[in-house]
C-alpha cells in the first residue's frame, strides 16, 4: 500500500487572499497528481513574514477557525484529499506558529505548534507549543498513523521520538530554512533511529533563506534480502517551485518496524531519568536564575538595551514555563508544602513572572521607538 504526499513548494505572494488563491490552486493539482494529503511549507499563510512589531504582528495572525484555514477544510472534503495547512495563529499572549490537518472528509484530526520555536531570531515574538500530538489519517485505502513537527524542532531528537513513542509511522514536517546537507542528515537520523518516515515541504529557491529541497526520508535502512544498505531518501525535491508527489511504501515500512531493532525495540528509559524528568526543584532553580538576571537587565536597560534583546531567548524559556503545564504543577507542589522551604520561589508567585513579561514588552517597546 502506497501513501502519496504531496509536498507544496510553492513561492508566497504578499497578501492572505492571493496566498489562499495560490493554495487553493496547489491542492487541485496535487489531487490530479494522485495526492492522498497535500503538506505546505511552514507558516504558509503570510509566507513565514514575521515583523517584529506588535501591532504588525498582530494584524497577521489568525484564527484556527478563521475564513482562511476553513478554506482549505472546505477543499479537503471536496477533493477527497487530506490537507496540512500552516499559519501564524493568533494566540493568547503571543501568535503561535501552527499546522492543521483536515482529513479527506473535511475533519480535523490534528493541530500542533512549533515547540522548539527559534527564539533567538525573528521567532522571539511567538510563543511556543507545549506538546507533540500522533493521529490516525484516513486516505481512502488505509490509515496510517501521523505526526508533525515544524523546522527547527527537527533539530532536537526528543520531537521525533516522542512522535514515534506515540505511536507515528510518519511524520509531516512544513519548513522554512536552506536545506543543506547537516539539516538533510538531521531528517535522516530522526527517521533511522525511529523507523519513522518523515516528510519535509520547505519554500523553494526565491523564497528568502530558503532552496527547496524539500524531501521524504521512508525510514527503510536495509533490506533483509538484500545486501548492503540503502538510501532512506526515497525523494528530494529540486530548487524550484511546484507540487511534487512523493510516494510512500507503507508496508515496506511496517515490516521493517516489525523485524527491526531500532526505535522503541532496546531502548533503557529507566536510564534516562535527565532526560525524562526534570526534578520540580531543579526546574525551579533555573527558572529563578533567569527570573533574576531579566530583573538585573531591565533595570539597565535604558543604559544598555542591547544585553535586553541579547536575553530575549531566555526570558523566552520563562514565557514558556509560565504559560506552559509546568507552572501550575510546581505551583501546586508549593501549595501542598511539597517543595523544600530553604528553595527561592519567586517564580512561582502568581504576578511575578506575569509582571516581569509586561515590563519585557513594554521595554522591547520603547527600545524599538528609540531605533
Amino acid at each position: 500500500m502506497k501513501l502519496k504526499i504531496a509536498l507544496l513548494q510553492l513561492l508566497p505572494a504578499k497578501s492572505l487572499e492571493e496566498q489562499l488563491e495560490i493554495g487553493i490552486k496547489a491542492c487541485r493539482e496535487a489531487k490530479e497528481k494522485g495526492a492522498d494529503v497535500a503538506l505546505f511549507p511552514e507558516m504558509w499563510s503570510d509566507g513565514y513574514y514575521l515583523p517584529q512589531d506588535t501591532d504588525a504582528l498582530d494584524k497577521l495572525a489568525i484564527s484556527k477557525d478563521s475564513d482562511f484555514v476553513n478554506a482549505f477544510r472546505g477543499l479537503a472534503k471536496e477533493l477527497g484529499m487530506a490537507i496540512g495547512i500552516t499559519f501564524l495563529e493568533k494566540g493568547i499572549d503571543k501568535p503561535l506558529n501552527s499546522v492543521v490537518f483536515f482529513d479527506m472528509h473535511g475533519e480535523e484530526i490534528l493541530h500542533y505548534s512549533k515547540v522548539h520555536t527559534c527564539a533567538f531570531d525573528d521567532e522571539v515574538v511567538l510563543q511556543g507549543g507545549d506538546d507533540f500530538y500522533v493521529a490516525d489519517l484516513d486516505f481512502g485505502r488505509g490509515t496510517v498513523k501521523f505526526g508533525s513537527m515544524i523546522c527547527f524542532d527537527r533539530e532536537f531528537p526528543e520531537s521525533a521520538r516522542i512522535l514515534m513513542l506515540k505511536g507515528a509511522e510518519i511524520i509531516l514536517a512544513p519548513n522554512a530554512c536552506p536545506m543543506e546537507i547537516n539539516r538533510l542528515s538531521a531528517l535522516r537520523t530522526r527517521a533511522y533511529e525511529n523507523m519513522v518516515a518523515v516528510a519535509t515541504c520547505n519554500y523553494p529557491m526565491g523564497q528568502p533563506d530558503c532552496n527547496g529541497h524539500s524531501t521524504l526520508f521512508d525510514g527503510v535502512a536495509w533490506l533483509r534480502d538484500e545486501p548492503g544498505v540503502r538510501d532512506m531518501c526515497v525523494f528530494e525535491a529540486p530548487e524550484e517551485p511546484g507540487v511534487y508527489i512523493a510516494e510512500l511504501d507503507l508496508d515496506l515500512l511496517r515490516s521493517y518496524r516489525e523485524n527491526e531493532i531500532m526505535g522503541d525495540k532496546y531502548r533503557h528509559p529507566e536510564r534516562y531519568e535527565i532526560l525524562c524528568e526534570q526534578k520540580p526543584e531543579e526546574r525551579i532553580r533555573q527558572m529563578e536564575e533567569i527570573y533574576d538576571k531579566a530583573l538585573e537587565i531591565m533595570d539597565k536597560a535604558k543604559e544598555d538595551p542591547d544585553s535586553l534583546l541579547d536575553f530575549q531567548c531566555e526570558i523566552s524559556k520563562l514565557e514558556d514555563y509560565y504559560t506552559g503545564k509546568l507552572w501550575m504543577k510546581d505551583f501546586e507542589l508549593d501549595e501542598a508544602g511539597k517543595l523544600p522551604a530553604d528553595l527561592k520561589r519567586g517564580v512561582l508567585s502568581e504576578d511575578g513572572i506575569y509582571n516581569l513579561l509586561e515590563r519585557n514588552s513594554e521595554l522591547l517597546g520603547e527600545i524599538g521607538d528609540d531605533l
